[in-house]
């Protein structure tokens, strides 16, 4: 069994923890990274803006695409360092919750943070990535709060029922 860990900052220990916790002895654990490809477009582009007046070698672009990746590889060896156990990593570029979907054919589980609103429980939870991620996976999907789960007293009371005459 291949179970896929999204290691996302901020979120990525809870992960780590019930991947830890919760993945049988003998799995094969994938720590996933995704780096959307925004950032180093939008430096790029904010210096293309300058309308040629701009040397070529100072573009942002490059520099902040490796900043990126370095994180990337920063936050990677942290989890697998708290993860304790044999591991692989897998870095991956493009749009976050599509490459999340396409690492996880095949696995047999994929653990993901909620990112949203972790005061209270409900659909506002997760943000649009991991919405998009729960509602695409093609394996289960195991959805950990990233700190304490809040109480059931803060979902919202349910809607009015309508009156029937």
């Amino acid at each position: 069994m291949t179970v896929i860990i999204w290691v996302v900052e901020g979120t990525w220990p809870a992960c780590i923890d019930a991947g830890r916790d919760l993945a049988p002895a003998d799995a094969r654990i994938v720590l996933l990274h995704v780096t959307g490809g925004s950032a180093p477009a939008a430096a790029h582009g904010a210096y293309a803006g300058l309308l040629g007046r701009g040397r070529p070698d100072r573009d942002p672009g490059p520099l902040v695409a490796e900043l990126g990746a370095a994180s990337a590889r920063d936050l990677l060896e942290a989890a697998a360092s708290r993860l304790g156990r044999p591991c692989t990593t897998q870095e991956r570029h493009g749009r976050v919750e599509r490459e999340v979907v396409a690492a996880a054919e095949g696995a047999g589980l994929l653990i993901v943070a909620r990112d949203g609103d972790d005061a209270r429980l409900g659909p506002k939870s997760l943000g649009p990535a991991s919405r998009f991620v729960v509602d695409h996976a093609p394996c289960p999907v195991l959805l950990v709060w990233p700190r304490e789960t809040p109480s059931t007293g803060s979902m919202p009371p349910p809607p009015p029922r309508p009156h029937h005459r």
